[in-house]
């Protein structure tokens, strides 16, 4: 899960290549909606053993209310610090 800030506009996605995905985020090369309100925070995310799960998750988080997204993330980044420099080490 990707935000603009703490508490910001928050998008949800999947992807087989975390660190390349993140990159091209910040680095404003995915148009649409994340480059349009400046999403570009990793502050959330969650491996998975197959596409088929992945993409399961997905679909179900993006039906969770914004509440209960924020707090899944509260849940694991209180102070929603960008995990991106973690996922490269």
């Amino acid at each position: 899960m990707l935000a603009s800030r703490a508490g910001g506009t928050l998008y949800v996605g999947v992807t087989n290549n975390l660190v390349r995905r993140v990159y091209e985020h910040r680095e404003g090369l995915a148009d649409g909606f994340t480059k349009r309100y400046g999403i570009k925070m990793l502050v959330y995310f969650e491996p998975h053993d197959t596409v088929a799960a992945a993409l399961q998750r997905e679909k179900n988080i993006k039906h969770w209310s914004r509440e209960w997204k924020i707090d899944l993330i509260v849940a694991n980044n209180s102070e929603w610090r960008d995990l991106y420099e973690e996922i490269v080490r």
